[in-house]
This record gives structure tokens, C-alpha cells and sequence, in this order.
């Protein structure tokens, strides 16, 4: 990975956001966070407060991917909503004044609880964070998209259809080895889509636990982030997406909760945990289930094709990306197993 590319030049960044940004005032300071795999993203400290900084990975990147300005419009349009999410004060879309587009947000002083298990946590604790988990997810795709002005965000219907496709083509753009699982997955999604249902909700793309900052003390989320991959589709495929990293082993890279006790821990059944979606979003069940999980295993997959294909480049922004792009064919034959 390429370090020296990904440092800000912090004087013209400066000299930037206080003609831009009302109320800022330099000198700053830029500080990477650890994690992510995607925009890297800096804990900005200047003179007027503390900031966040999202931007694109410098670099050759495939043509939709790094979405940055998308993150600002979404967030910015859901402000008034019940959706928690961070105030964002400016969209930089001039390369030449850090090298890649980015966007200054808030800075949000909560929780990242990195592993789904929550091990620091009592059992109603546990509860207590799925349940609001929950409550988000189904906030989120009540969203009224005209209301908040974004109805043109994406294509409606046949989310399905075009994610098959669209992640087909990345993963194709990516791919550096053969792997049987996802051929027979290529194969198989498109020949066995549900039949439209009509659903149009404005989806995350990457809705887990450790893209939410939470309150210090309450399970309460603050900030829903992290929205690059967001677009309008169908709702059913953030909730098997969820789903579908909670089904992974707990001891992995990207821990989920396989291979715990989930009752003894206080964390609800993956059945019980769509229930409760059900419920807070006034709809009965959801039939054919393991489609949208298999489908959440492909794309996932393919995503990890992505940042494996970009650690080889030396584009990733993180040293976990070798690591994660391993699970690409785990990922896959998981979905198999689905099938």
C-alpha cells in the first residue's frame, strides 16, 4: 500500500475549508482512522473543533466505485429523518486541492463495536443493541425517497436483476483466479430472482454493527455511516446482508457469530431477529429467504474482490486487505450451501 499517497497536504486543505466551511479555522491536523477498506477517512483537529474528513483512494479505481459525493447527498437528504446520521458540512469535488474528491462531516463522539459477539456487554445489554440495530434497519427503508428528495438515486425496480449484473461486472473487472463457486453463483442468481414485489426502499449496501457509532452509555445509535455503497433497491437484501455476516465464523478476520451460543449470549436467532424487522416495518414474512442471503454472499464476495484486486495494486487502505480478498471463495461457498 502506497502510505505517502493516502497523507493530506493539510496547508492547502486548510487554506480550503476555511473558505468553504463556515466557522472553520485552521491550523489542523490530519489523523487516519484505522479500518475500512474503501474511502479512507481522517480525524481532522483544527482550531474550530474536531471534523471528519471522508475522500477517495487515489489512484486507478473502477468506474462507479468510491461514491463519495453520493455519501454527502444521502446524508444531507436524511438530516430531518429518524435515520441517525452525521451532519455533513461540505463536498470537495476539485481533485487538485488534496488529489481526490472528498467530504467534511461532524465529528460524532460515539461506540464502534467492532465485533458482533459484543463481549464487553451484558446479555440485555446484547438485546438492547440488536433491538435499536433493528429499528434503524426498518427506519431506513421507511424513508419516504420523494419526501427527502431522493427519487432519482437510484433505478427503481429490479434491484436484483441489476445487482447480479452490476456486481458480476466488478467482479469480473477484478477477478484473479478462477473460482468455481462464484461461476455457479453467476449462473444461479439470475435463474432463480423472486418475482418482483413491487418494494422501492433506499438501502445502505453495507448496514453491520461497526458502521454505526453509538451512544457512550445508551444503546442508542448516533450515526449511521458509511454510505457509499447506498443506493434505492429492495430492503430485503440490507437485512440478509446483516444477516449473512452474522452467519460467519467468530473467530474469522471479519467476525460474525458463528459458532456461539446466541441465547446464552442475549443476541436474538436469525429468525427471531427478522421477525422483529417484520414487525417494525408492518409486513408479514419474507419468503425465499435463502435467495437474498446467497445473493448477499455474492455480492459481499465480489466486493472483496474488489479490495483484494486493489491491495495488489497498492491502492487498499488498509493492511487487513490481503486478509479480507482470502475470504472471497470461503464467501462464495457459503452461498453454495444456500442453494
Amino acid at each position: 500500500m502506497n502510505t505517502a499517497a493516502l497523507e493530506l497536504k493539510t496547508d492547502r486543505l486548510t487554506d480550503y475549508l476555511e473558505q468553504h466551511v463556515p466557522g472553520f479555522h485552521g491550523p489542523l491536523t490530519a489523523t487516519k482512522f484505522a479500518g475500512g477498506q474503501s474511502n479512507p477517512t481522517f480525524l481532522i483537529q483544527a482550531k474550530s473543533g474536531k471534523y471528519v474528513l471522508r475522500r477517495k483512494p487515489p489512484g486507478t479505481l473502477l468506474k462507479s466505485a468510491h461514491a463519495v459525493d453520493r455519501e454527502y447527498r444521502v446524508m444531507s437528504a436524511l438530516a430531518d429523518t429518524w435515520v441517525p446520521v452525521a451532519r455533513v458540512y461540505h463536498l470537495c469535488e476539485d481533485e487538485r486541492v488534496i488529489g481526490s474528491m472528498f467530504y467534511l462531516m461532524e465529528y460524532v463522539d460515539g461506540r464502534v463495536m467492532w465485533n458482533p459477539g459484543l463481549p464487553e456487554l451484558a446479555p440485555s445489554q446484547r438485546a438492547a443493541i440488536y433491538a435499536e440495530m433493528n429499528r434503524v434497519l426498518a427506519a431506513l427503508h421507511s424513508v419516504n425517497i420523494d419526501r427527502v428528495g431522493l427519487a432519482d438515486y437510484g433505478k427503481p425496480g429490479n434491484y436484483f436483476e441489476r445487482q447480479i449484473g452490476r456486481w458480476t461486472k466488478q467482479y469480473r473487472a477484478s477477478e484473479t483466479e478462477t473460482i468455481p463457486a462464484m461461476e455457479t453463483l453467476i449462473q444461479w442468481l439470475p435463474a432463480n430472482m423472486p418475482e418482483d414485489d413491487g418494494q422501492v426502499a433506499l438501502v445502505h449496501g453495507d448496514f453491520r454493527l461497526d458502521n454505526m457509532l453509538f451512544h457512550p452509555t445508551e444503546p442508542r445509535v448516533l450515526a449511521l455511516v458509511d454510505w457509499e455503497l447506498s443506493t434505492l433497491g429492495h430492503p430485503f437484501a440490507d437485512l440478509a446482508y446483516q444477516c449473512m455476516q452474522l452467519r460467519m465464523d467468530s473467530q474469522g478476520v471479519m467476525p460474525g457469530l458463528g459458532g456461539l451460543d446466541r441465547a446464552d449470549l442475549g443476541i436474538p436467532s436469525e429468525a427471531a431477529y427478522v421477525r422483529e424487522y417484520c414487525a417494525n416495518r408492518g409486513i408479514h414474512s419474507i419468503p425465499n429467504w435463502n435467495f437474498y442471503l446467497a445473493f448477499s454472499f455474492f455480492r459481499f464476495a465480489a466486493i472483496l474482490q474488489g479490495v483484494k484486486r486493489r491491495a495488489i495494486d497498492g491502492n487498499a487502505s488498509s493492511e487487513r486487505a490481503v486478509q479480507l480478498g482470502a475470504l472471497v471463495k470461503p464467501l462464495a461457498d457459503m452461498a453454495i450451501e444456500l442453494l
